[in-house]
């Protein structure tokens, strides 16, 4: 299914947590591919490397979760050895996938899936760990839990891990890294709202949608491309969730353009610009789209 989407562009002006930034909607026709795995339930999908290899997983009608790649318009499935479910979230331009999996209820692992190899990935002490990013050089991000149930974001590099922590949060994820290094996630504050962040040079700087109710959320809403353009998603006053693109200081709101579509959510951006994300139609269905730019 193949639809093109083409809006009228708005302009003002907002401060969003510390950045100075024009709102609008695109002005350009776009187009919007929906993707989904044969008989899948849900097909969600969370990483576009600059090849336009596309990560993501499916769940199938008996609740089992499956890793899913596309490469051109190839689909191909696959799991870790043993595991209950599998889950692929984020892919680098080498076609290297980070993702995690789970061999007993409520205990996840994080994964490295490189060169048909898998390997597991355990933040020492955590009681469960979740791989989510990874850049071109390998540099991995991701959450992982400790014995008090806290969630906290992740940086894997050269076998050294290190936690993130937005200051004052009570949780935290780092979802992708981009070659510069930086960092986007999301973070929960203490009165239980969600932001989206980026962490640049050692510096946290929140990302909130002008007026929206919440900026993010838990797992896999937020990515970064190599020249800084971020997407997410943001839920509204009426409770809708719609995707968003940050670029040159502009938010665009990103709404999958089908009268049955009720949420839109972002998830990666590739070199190229082109997005890949959610959205739920009113049966409650998840699937997979691509926004070619």
């Amino acid at each position: 299914m193949r639809v093109t989407a083409v809006v009228e562009r708005l302009s003002r002006f907002a401060m969003v947590g510390g950045i100075s930034a024009a709102l609008a909607v695109p002005t350009a026709a776009e187009t919007f591919t929906t993707i989904e795995y044969p008989g899948a339930m849900h097909t969600r999908l969370f990483g576009i490397n600059p090849r336009g290899t596309i990560a993501g997983f499916y769940i199938n009608p008996d609740g089992s979760f499956h890793g899913l790649l596309r490469s051109g318009e190839e689909l191909t499935s696959f799991d870790f050895p043993g595991a209950t479910f599998t889950v692929a979230i984020g892919i680098n331009p080498a076609g290297a996938v980070v993702g995690f999996y789970g061999t007993s209820p409520g205990v996840f692992h994080g994964y490295l899936l490189r060169r048909g190899r898998f390997t597991t990935i355990d933040v020492p002490g955590a009681v469960s760990t979740r791989g989510l990013g990874i850049s071109a050089s390998g540099d991995i991000v991701g959450n992982y839990s400790d014995a008090a149930g806290k969630v906290h974001g992740f940086l894997l590099r050269d076998e050294e891990f290190t936690t993130i922590d937005f200051p004052d949060a009570i949780y935290t994820e780092a979802l992708q890294i981009n070659p510069r290094g930086d960092i986007v996630g999301n973070y929960q504050s203490a009165g239980g709202v969600f932001h989206e962040f980026l962490l640049s040079d050692g510096a946290f700087t929140s990302i909130d949608f002008p007026g929206a109710v919440a900026t993010g959320g838990t797992l896999f809403g937020v990515g970064i491309n190599p020249a800084g353009a971020i997407v997410g998603q943001y839920r509204d006053t009426s409770g809708t969730t719609h995707g968003f693109l940050f670029e040159d200081g502009t938010f665009v709101t990103i709404d999958f353009p089908d009268p049955d579509a009720v949420a839109t959510v972002a998830t990666a951006i590739n070199p190229r610009g082109d997005i890949v994300g959610r959205y739920r139609d009113r049966a409650g269905k998840d699937r997979g789209y691509l926004l070619e730019r």
